[in-house]
């Protein structure tokens, strides 16, 4: 149909697969296949049995990523989780050590994360002033200065009874229990944040806090939450971590912090706040995964490996500030 300007307008909607496919998910899907592609044909050994032996180690990060996808909704950021899981792998291996019951000591570690995270929201709600980032930079110093005090001068701790980790280090067939495990948390985190009241609240919140504060949104409830949450999800990553190390030192969670933030900014989730979809971050959680296990396999420097996923960083950050710039030219050029 003719619209005021004579111009000719369009009733046919664009097509789903089409959009689907030209989203930032699709295109990592994308990425995903490539980097797959890619792996196998610079390592021989890059096998789905020998890729799935090696990804527990990685998937600990994927625990925090999610809700580290949040915080970063909320327009902040945590950087003491690698802190905190240091401190709960350490609480974990002592007691352990001490002849508690597994149970026990699955609490322990739990408890002790949750209470990093708790500690964090307690601050942040209570001290609005206060910028997260040298909030979570304070506490991260503390939480990894305990662990390291508690450490003594060895600077580590190795269980004297595995076999409860063993278990949870498990597989069913090829697949190890932790797999299972992130896909059913992702699954949750997503559609708590795209289909819930209270995901639309983090939504708004880092949209516009003021604006969310006035419409009756409990907008520190929401922070602590959250906060608490990634604590909690940090404990959990250092317990799995703890089933594949059988021990923990004092670097031990240096850099999640980085490499959970990596993957949910590489998964479109803006660091500004109000905008992102936790799928993203989800595809790109594996699809950093693959590429660390596939230059692991053909022993390159690790630093080398960490310059790589600074530059997607970078590369992930630029794309959409082009596209947008690109958008308004062409928008510009057809006006005139």
């Amino acid at each position: 149909m003719a619209g005021k300007s004579g111009r000719s307008i369009s009733n046919v909607p664009e097509k789903a697969i089409r959009k689907n496919i030209l989203s930032w998910e699709g295109m990592l899907v994308v990425v995903f296949i490539l980097m797959v592609i890619f792996c196998r044909s610079i390592s021989p050994n890059f096998h789905l049995e020998n890729v799935l032996r090696e990804m527990p180690k990685y998937l600990a990060e994927a625990f925090i990523m999610l809700p580290m996808a949040y915080v970063l909704i909320l327009g902040e950021i945590d950087i003491s989780v690698g802190a905190t899981v240091c401190l709960s792998a350490t609480m974990t291996c002592m007691a352990c050590n001490k002849e508690l019951p597994f149970i026990a000591v699955v609490l322990v570690c739990l408890l002790v994360g949750t209470a990093c995270g708790l500690i964090n929201g307690l601050v942040l709600t209570n001290f609005t002033e206060l910028p997260p980032m040298i909030v979570t930079l304070a506490t991260q110093i503390i939480f990894r200065g305990i662990a390291e005090i508690s450490l003594g001068s060895g600077g580590s701790v190795s269980l004297t009874n595995t076999d409860g980790f063993r278990m949870i280090a498990g597989k069913v067939g090829i697949i190890p229990y932790i797999f299972f495990l992130v896909v059913i948390l992702a699954v949750i985190f997503a559609v708590v944040l795209a289909k819930t009241t209270f995901g639309r609240s983090v939504y708004a919140i880092g949209s516009n806090r003021l604006a969310a504060y006035y419409a009756g949104i409990p907008v520190q409830r929401i922070r602590l939450i959250i906060y608490t949450a990634l604590g909690f999800m940090s404990g959990l990553a250092a317990l799995f971590l703890t089933s594949v190390l059988y021990g923990a030192n004092t670097t031990t969670g240096n850099g999640f912090e980085m490499d959970a933030i990596a993957m949910a900014v590489f998964g479109g989730i803006s660091t500004a706040g109000g905008k992102g979809r936790l799928a993203g971050g989800i595809i790109s959680a594996f699809v950093i995964i693959m590429l660390r296990i596939g230059l692991g396999q053909i022993n390159m420097n690790p630093q080398l490996i960490l310059v790589i996923l600074g530059a997607l960083l970078i590369l992930a950050v630029l794309l959409p500030n082009i596209a947008g710039e690109l958008k308004v030219k062409k928008k510009a050029a057809n006006t005139k």
